[in-house]
């Protein structure tokens, strides 16, 4: 037993090494070199600030700008640190609530549309996080945003084609739309 347990201890301390270390460093240090901008966290920098990630979302509540999915995390809306999804099942009285919710803030910004809602606008994610929404869901905020900015609906429909990114290779995924790059599109479209 005695001469078991310093081959055990030199391959632990050597594991933990190679695993510990060596493999985080290397793995770092590659996905820095090729991958330079999403090894930082695929940040949206505006006039040399950060104003965000194109991987996290953003809390946009006012009718001028579009808004994206529900965020499931606490204690704040798209908190980075709690990143899970709300766990509610589809017969859960709770979701129906938060939906119901949703459903009225957004007949309340807009009390015109008759259109049916997308479902990605009155649910969250699974991660709580998401920082895309579906054509759909942009298509139908475009005349609530024309409005509340006084631009015509055509320009407005216009900035969420060219902020409409396709599937991934042609095949992978679905066409989605990136919440905060479609708005602060809107505020350089929109600026003085």
């Amino acid at each position: 037993m005695k001469n078991l347990i310093r081959p055990v201890l030199v391959l632990f301390a050597a594991l933990t090494v190679v695993t510990g270390v060596v493999y985080p460093v290397a793995v770092t240090a590659i996905g820095n070199a090729v991958f330079p901008r999403q090894a930082g966290g695929s940040l949206i920098e505006q006039n040399g600030k950060v104003v965000g990630s194109e991987l996290i979302g953003q809390q946009f509540d006012a009718p001028r700008y579009f808004w994206g999915r529900l965020s499931a995390t606490s204690p704040n809306p798209y908190n980075a640190q709690a990143s899970s999804g709300s766990n509610l099942g589809p017969t859960n009285p709770a979701l129906a609530d938060e939906v119901k919710g949703r459903l009225s803030a957004l007949r309340d910004a807009d009390p015109s549309s008759t259109a049916p809602v997308p479902v990605d606008l009155v649910t969250s994610s699974g991660s709580g996080l998401d920082p895309e929404i579906s054509p759909a869901a942009a298509a139908y905020q475009i005349d609530r945003v024309a409005k509340a900015r006084k631009l015509a609906r055509e320009d407005v429909e216009a900035l969420v084609q060219r902020n409409t990114t396709g599937r991934q290779f042609g095949v992978l995924g679905e066409a989605r739309v990136n919440v905060l790059r479609l708005n602060l599109a809107l505020d350089a479209a929109t600026r003085p």
